[in-house]
């Protein structure tokens, strides 16, 4: 199901593809004619590290057994701990769309994604997770947010943490 929404995103942890998939909702809507479940209001869907949160959550499954879900909120969340690191992906938009077969994030509409320290907002943030590819683009002055004034892609991106360079420092004898 959604499960493997950004799972595979930015490194996410690999171990939350063998979790459970959990549900919550005030109502569900299944319509296994159409392969399609609808969640409604509260919606919270956790798997291992990976929690999303919306308003409601429409899950379709296509010919192939791929699932392709779209989550809807004012805003709908997600949040994952990364692969290896003691750090979380998080971000939050109108709507979150995820194509199983491409293994593609869309977040649309007042958009951030926040990796450690680093964020970036924007109207649209697309993930490819197999090209390991990005994309942001801003909404224009239509869009315009408080982090984002003019509607314009912003990124906060934070100096790395240059290593060690293994000398001791002097130390002055009297």
């Amino acid at each position: 199901m959604l499960g493997c929404m950004l799972v595979s995103t930015a490194y996410a942890e690999k171990a939350d593809r063998e979790k459970p998939i959990e549900l919550e909702a005030d109502a569900v809507q299944v319509n296994d004619a159409k392969k399609t479940s609808t969640y409604t209001g509260n919606v919270i869907l956790t798997q291992g590290t990976l929690m999303i949160r919306g308003d409601k959550l429409v899950v379709r499954e296509d010919k192939e057994g791929f699932q392709h879900s779209t989550s809807y909120g004012n805003p709908t969340t997600f949040k994952q701990k990364r692969d290896g690191k003691n750090e979380y992906m998080e971000g939050s938009a109108q709507r979150i769309e995820y194509d199983g077969r491409m293994d593609k994030v869309q977040l649309y509409t007042k958009a951030w994604v926040k990796r450690g320290e680093d964020i970036v907002h924007g109207d649209y943030i697309m993930y490819d997770a197999n090209a390991e590819y990005a994309e942001v683009i801003s909404g224009g002055s239509q869009a315009a947010t408080p982090e984002t004034p003019g509607g314009r892609v912003r990124a906060v991106i934070q100096p790395k943490k240059k290593p060690s360079d293994g000398a001791t420092p002097a130390v002055e004898t009297p």
